[in-house]
Formats: structure tokens, C-alpha cells, sequence
């Protein structure tokens, strides 16, 4: 079983920044993909962003040329640069680790942003 722990929410004034973080631990063999996802109340949970073992990166639309997906892969880990943000950015950021093609998720971290 594999464990994903987010950080580096809170809260932000509008065109400010934020750097989430996610580690994987647990049984991480076969790692794949990872990314962040968001989701606001009454809505599907959307991508935002991925990035595969070869580094190869995927972005909405809505956040391109604003974050920045990374990924450490000694240390199993994520990372999302956020930076301009907008109040419309507001949601709970979903970690996503895929293994074997099963996905996994963390509990997720909350974005605020005030305009």
C-alpha cells in the first residue's frame, strides 16, 4: 500500500505564490505518473497538472506558463510551483501517484486565494 502525504496549502493573496509538496512512501515499486488534481465544492475533481517518470509534464490550459510540476524521484516526491495566483485557483489540491495503472491518492491540501 502506498502512502501520500501532501503540504504547503494555505491561504494566499491574489498574484502571490505557493510551492506543494507530495511524498510517496510505503510500497512505491512501479511508480509511474504523478500529478495534482483540484477540486472545488459541487465539482469534479480536474487535472492540473502531471508528470511522468521521464519527466515528460502535461498542464491544463488554465494554469500554463503559471505552475510548474516537478519531481524528485529519489525521494518519491512532487512538487507544484504555483505562482499568479487567482482567487479562481481556490480549491483542495489532490495528489496522484500512479502504479501499475492503479491510481492513489492523498487526502488533499486546500488552496485559498483572496482577491
Amino acid at each position: 500500500q502506498v502512502q501520500l502525504v501532501e503540504s504547503g496549502g494555505g491561504l494566499v493573496q491574489a498574484g502571490g505564490s505557493l510551492r506543494l509538496s507530495c511524498a510517496a512512501s510505503g510500497s512505491t515499486f512501479g511508480l509511474n505518473t504523478m500529478g495534482w488534481y483540484r477540486q472545488t465544492s459541487g465539482k469534479q475533481r480536474e487535472l492540473v497538472a502531471t508528470i511522468s517518470i521521464g519527466d515528460i509534464t502535461n498542464y491544463d490550459n488554465s494554469v500554463k506558463g503559471r505552475f510548474t510540476i516537478s519531481r524528485d524521484n529519489a525521494k518519491n516526491t512532487v512538487y507544484l510551483r504555483m505562482n499568479s495566483l487567482k482567487p479562481e485557483d481556490t480549491a483542495v489540491y489532490y495528489c496522484n501517484a500512479r502504479i501499475f495503472r492503479v491510481d492513489n491518492w492523498g487526502r488533499g491540501t486546500q488552496v485559498t486565494v483572496s482577491s
